[in-house]
């Protein structure tokens, strides 16, 4: 089971008051790829619809990181490209991304703020630091600096 909405404390990072759904099969989704992938990171992109001020997760996708580290990832631009194509051919807008930490907390990294070039994309991140308690938290960041929290609501 995989506990959201568990921003550590100790990293003073504010809720933004918005919320997302995601379906529990999704996440399992998620965490069944990102396991696969240890020891390294895994990532992938989210597809979902805004209906009444609440982001509504519809796809997931799984994709490959070719850096193969456990530190960093980058999205394999042939999956990534084919994931964006098969979201709009459903009528889905592109929310933003996901990837693990296998070693680390889940809240963005020096380096995860540095490369968030897209103020408007989600930032979903699945800490596998403790083996049989994974937490996943979704994340806005502006300005490369400014980090809030939204609210995901399990469905």
């Amino acid at each position: 089971m995989v506990t959201v909405n568990n921003v550590a404390k100790e990293l003073h990072i504010l809720e933004n008051g918005s919320v997302i759904e995601l379906a529990k099969s999704d996440i399992e989704k998620i965490l069944s790829h990102a396991r696969e992938g240890l020891p390294n990171e895994a990532c992938g992109l989210l597809g979902g619809v805004i209906e009444n001020d609440i982001t509504v997760i519809k796809e997931v996708y799984l994709l490959k990181n070719i850096d193969e580290s456990r530190e960093h990832f980058t999205m394999d631009p042939k999956e990534q490209l084919a994931a964006v194509k098969d979201m709009r051919s459903k009528g889905l807008k592109l929310i933003g991304n996901w990837h693990s930490h296998p070693e680390s907390l889940s809240r963005p990294s020096e380096e995860d703020k540095k490369l968030a070039h897209d103020s408007a994309a989600i930032y979903f991140i699945l800490s596998l630091m403790e083996e049989n308690a994974p937490v996943l938290n979704a994340f806005a960041i502006k300005n490369h600096t400014e980090v809030s929290s939204y609210t995901i609501q399990v469905i």
